[in-house]
């Protein structure tokens, strides 16, 4: 409904559209729609007032304005019927219906004449009737993309509480509230939703600066419609439609060439091809032709590099390969992590040991006399004990402390516990295009005169030497040659050089530029006279430049063999010299070998000729060189996979290239740990069977020629062999590994906006070196929580321990039921958390990732942890012992206890820093300084209980004297001495075991 606001002045008004309201997709519509319309001058809408204001020619009135505003609403909604409301996960296969939209066919549209293809869509070049384009578009639907699922705010909460032991506690509060404790129900509430609040805040945060990251994509597309050029909405363009490809844009829709001159295309994102694909309309034979393979075809979002075309859409929207790329993400489950499971399991044993305590103090209760309520309050008081409050809490918020160190690094992370995941890892699969690689060429080798020239970072070194360029005739005239003999568009903005053109003439031109040369002022100097580009039955180009004495430069560069054909001599320390047959076998050579290296080879020559020259002006040219172009491996990107190599993490690299690139790459990555390095082709990975490929998938170094349903499948076979999975990449294409993998790793600053959307980390700067920082990151959290957890066991069980021996032994309670909570609050969850907080070890990245199978707290711990609390439980029984001995069963007894348990458990969060290490060795630990500041305050929120009257009579604690401060300072103290004193035995019986372990298993193999 369009409302008319403000119409005063003439040729402008205002209206209130309430659909408007918070609908970007419609803003963008309406604006593109309207200004397309011969009578409007401007408009802008406003998501947030619901408001558009419409500038318009005066000859019209804003009633007629309404009008055409209702028209476009009315287009848009039914436009987007059949996709408004659906989510990722409920996309419809491509093999389904879509409610209200009849299905697109599919078929082998490379396989067929162009002509077939436009009679079957009842189209020509001259493009479809704007009613023809209205009624494909009702029955087909508009040409969008369902939406990537995005997390909601009341999701991230619930998940908060998606634990047993939150679960437990709620109960224990419920319960409290029932019997009368409502003091007891609000702690135990007030710790659950602290929990809750740092999990939400952390994760929201984290969603909402990836969401900030996310690119504009292309809103308009040139089609020709009713015979004429016409720019219009994305969202318009049908099938039958024919698009107008010009450089620099992307592909609307998926089509059939019916016409391409020199059209090259950058597929990438689709296919991981990292060179731009040359494109014809000839028709392929064979049935089973690879998408990276169909040459007379275009894809949706892929990206015209250079040349002109026309193509017939062929498929719009869900039906387009991206949309079919979308469904594998919908059907691709996310595998909970490592972490998540472990602390299940934990929570799920504190459960049962819980109840089952809780029973048994509550019968030896009744059966020793005390009341029914008194123990059913001590019970839940017991529950409460066995499920530390903390241990939620200390993981969440150890979790966060981990996304913000990655958030120092540019590291954006996605959910707590995606950190923890990378930090499990035992294998990383990296897509090759724009991750291991820049996805982009650059010049990396040429080979002049038989001098090797590398080409790094705008360096040019010949052996060990770093050349100038202008001390090296040969050199300079290749790189001359290279910037003019170039199609690529040469600007320069507040001192930049910005160039625009496909990915091989902008190598070259950014070659030049490193070497010095400024490229403007070249081509002024060299005007462009004439252009001759390569065709189908020739590889070369070649253009004719102006000079200042009157001659002709001719440019010429190419195909290797067929630019050599063409030249009588060569370049040779400064002279021409003759260019022999067994010279040309020399460069034929050198070009095999640069090939070999999987490098894109050129050859460069030129000539001079007069004015009145008439013949072939490509004969007798003089050769200057070849030049190696590759995708380079980013920076650091060999030094990455060594340290992974070293963390014990294999990896695994999977790109669309041919076997021979990637190959040529993984060796110079070293990829393989292995001697010899193993690599698998799509075909033969096509024929296997899923346990076949899950059989051998963990000895496969490279995967190349791959679909991203082939990632998928990679990534699962993987799993299905028992590894945990990272998987990293920038294109829509990676998108259903990203989400299958636990931990899936996304480019922040190349990368589509699909890939993000669904992995769990962003590299924000693209830097790969920021993985090893979050491996790191992740073994330290694993570590630090373990150490936590134990921690937190140890001391808990010391109470269960004393309140089951005291109520067994009849010697009433030592600690009351707010005793009990306010000793988990003290000891909990501050100490726990400066454990948490613990520095990374030295030798973090040494160790082999541990194994996922493995729980968090081994079978082997729970000795040690006895041992731990049952030496505290000793002495705090000792002290009530002293204290029945004096004052009977008293309150005064029942504080000597509290205070010995209290302190007890704080000095053993000094004990848990390490399994290793005592405090008496003399190997020191790292400074933790919130550790100190940890214990020293809980040690004062302890004083303050016993010197403030008011909180004093709510734990129902008595003053202490100096004797018996004496007695709780001794009792509190020994169990530190036993448990520190017993680490070097406890440590040095662990490496038998594990030496004994390692020795079994080399016998058996």
């Amino acid at each position: 409904m369009v409302q008319a606001i403000h119409t005063t002045v003439k040729g402008r008004a205002r209206y209130k559209v309430k659909e408007l309201y918070r609908s970007l997709s419609l803003k963008e519509y309406l604006e593109r729609s309207l200004l397309n319309q011969p009578e409007i001058l401007n408009v802008s809408a406003n998501i947030s007032t619901s408001n558009i204001l419409v500038f318009f020619s005066p000859e019209y009135s804003y009633k007629q304005v309404a009008y055409l505003i209702d028209e476009v609403l009315n287009n848009f909604q039914k436009s987007h019927q059949q996709v408004r409301g659906r989510k990722s996960e409920k996309i419809v296969k491509k093999t389904q219906r879509i409610p209200g939209v009849q299905q697109q066919k599919s078929e082998n549209w490379h396989l067929m004449p162009a002509k077939t293809v436009l009679d079957t869509f009842k189209t020509s070049p001259s493009g479809l009737s704007s009613e023809s384009a209205a009624t494909n578009l009702s029955i087909y639907g508009a040409n969008v993309l369902a939406q990537t699922e995005v997390r909601s705010s009341l999701s991230i909460f619930v998940d908060q509480f998606k634990s047993l032991p939150v679960a437990l506690l709620g109960v224990a509060a419920g319960v409290s509230v029932f019997t009368g404790g409502l003091i007891d129900a609000l702690v135990i509430l007030g710790v659950v939703g602290l929990n809750a609040a740092i999990g939400f805040a952390t994760e929201t945060q984290s969603e909402r600066i990836i969401h900030s990251l996310k690119h504009q994509e292309q809103t308009t597309a040139w089609v020709m419609r009713d015979g004429k050029p016409q720019e219009i909405p994305t969202e318009d363009v049908v099938v039958g439609d024919i698009l107008i490809l010009k450089p620099g844009s992307y592909v609307a829709a998926d089509a059939r060439l019916i016409y391409a001159d020199n059209l090259s295309i950058d597929e990438s994102a689709l296919t991981g091809e990292s060179l731009p694909v040359s494109k014809d309309t000839a028709s392929l034979t064979g049935e089973d032709v690879p998408l990276g393979d169909r040459l007379n075809m275009i894809y949706r979002g892929t990206y015209i590099t250079g040349g002109q075309g026309l193509a017939a859409v062929i498929a719009t929207g869900q039906f387009t390969e991206m949309g079919h790329i979308q469904t594998l993400v919908g059907t691709a489950n996310a595998t909970e992590t490592p972490l998540a499971r472990q602390l299940d399991q934990v929570g799920s044993q504190l459960v049962v040991i819980g109840m089952g305590l809780c029973g048994l103090v509550f019968g030896m209760g009744l059966l020793r006399g005390y009341g029914l309520v008194q123990m059913l309050k001590s019970s839940i008081s017991l529950a409460v004990a066995a499920v530390p409050e903390g241990l939620p809490t200390i993981a969440t918020t150890t979790l966060a402390l981990g996304i913000r160190d990655m958030r120092r690094n540019k590291v954006l992370v996605r959910s707590l516990s995606a950190v923890e995941a990378l930090g499990s890892v035992q294998t990383i699969c990296m897509d090759k295009t724009g991750t291991i690689t820049e996805n982009k060429m650059s010049v990396v080798e040429i080979h002049t005169n038989t001098r090797e020239i590398k080409v790094t970072n705008g360096e040019f070194i010949a052996g060990e030497e770093n050349i100038n360029p202008y001390m090296y005739d040969e050199l300079l005239k290749l790189i001359h040659v290279s910037v003019l003999c170039n199609e690529s568009g040469v600007d320069q903005v507040e001192g930049e050089y910005v160039v625009t053109g496909s990915a091989t003439e902008n190598a070259l031109i950014y070659m030049g530029i490193a070497a010095g040369v400024d490229a403007i002022s070249l081509r002024d100097k060299y005007p462009l006279l004439q252009t001759n580009l390569r065709s189908e039955n020739r590889n070369i180009m070649s253009t004719i430049h102006e000079t200042h004495n009157g001659h002709r430069l001719v440019a010429v560069k190419g195909s290797p063999g067929e630019v050599a054909q063409m030249c009588r001599g060569w370049m040779k320390d400064g002279e021409v010299m003759p260019l022999s047959d067994q010279d040309r076998q020399l460069l034929e050579i050198e070009n095999d070998r640069m090939a070999g290296k999987a490098l894109r080879v050129l050859g460069v020559a030129y000539n001079h000729i007069d004015e009145s020259h008439n013949g072939n002006h490509e004969a007798d040219l003089i050769w200057l060189g070849l030049v190696g172009m590759a995708d380079p491996i980013r920076r650091g990107a060999k030094e990455l996979i060594a340290d992974f190599h070293h963390a014990g993490i294999n990896t695994v690299m999977i790109t669309g290239d041919q076997s021979p690139t990637a190959y040529a790459i993984a060796k110079e990555l070293e990829l393989n740990r292995s001697p010899q390095l193993e690599i698998l082709d799509s075909t033969n990975l096509n024929n296997l069977t899923p346990e076949a490929l899950t059989a051998l998938s963990d000895k496969v170094d490279v995967f190349s020629r791959i679909s991203p349903s082939n990632k998928l499948q990679i990534v699962q076979a993987l799993q299905n062999a028992g590894q945990v999975v990272a998987m990293t990449g920038d294109g829509i294409n990676d998108a259903p590994a990203l989400k299958a993998a636990q931990v899936g790793v996304a480019m922040g600053k190349g990368g589509t906006d699909v890939a993000r959307e669904v992995a769990d980390i962003v590299l924000e700067d693209d830097r790969l070196e920021t993985m090893i920082i979050a491996v790191s990151r992740g073994r330290t959290i694993y570590n630090n929580i373990r150490k936590s957890v134990h921690f937190l066991l140890a001391t808990n069980l010391s109470e269960i321990i004393v309140m089951t021996t005291a109520t067994a032994a009849g010697i009433g309670e030592p600690l009351n039921a707010i005793q009990l909570l306010w000793l988990n609050l003290v000891t909990d969850i501050f100490p726990g958390l400066s454990l948490a907080m613990e520095a990374p070890e030295p030798d973090v990245l040494s160790q082999p990732p541990r194994n996922p199978q493995d729980p968090i707290i081994k079978k082997s711990d729970f000795g040690r942890i006895t041992f731990e609390s049952s030496t505290i439980s000793a002495g705090t029984l000792a002290a009530y012992g002293y204290g029945i001995l004096k004052y009977g069963i008293s309150p005064q007894a029942s504080t000597l206890a509290f205070m010995t348990l209290t302190t007890a458990q704080l000095l053993h969060t000094i004990s848990s820093r390490s399994e290793k290490h005592s405090i008496f060795s003399q190997e020191k630990l790292p400074k933790n300084p919130y550790l100190t500041a940890a214990v020293t305050g809980s040690f004062a929120l302890q004083l303050v209980a016993v010197a403030v009257p008011p909180l004093r009579n709510l734990l129902r604690i008595t003053p202490i004297s100096l004797v018996d401060g004496a007695v709780i300072g001794s009792s509190a103290l020994l169990p530190l001495i036993v448990n520190e004193g017993t680490k070097d035995i406890s440590g040095g019986m662990k490496k038998i075991k594990a030496m004994r372990k390692t020795q079994s298993v080399n016998s058996e193999q």
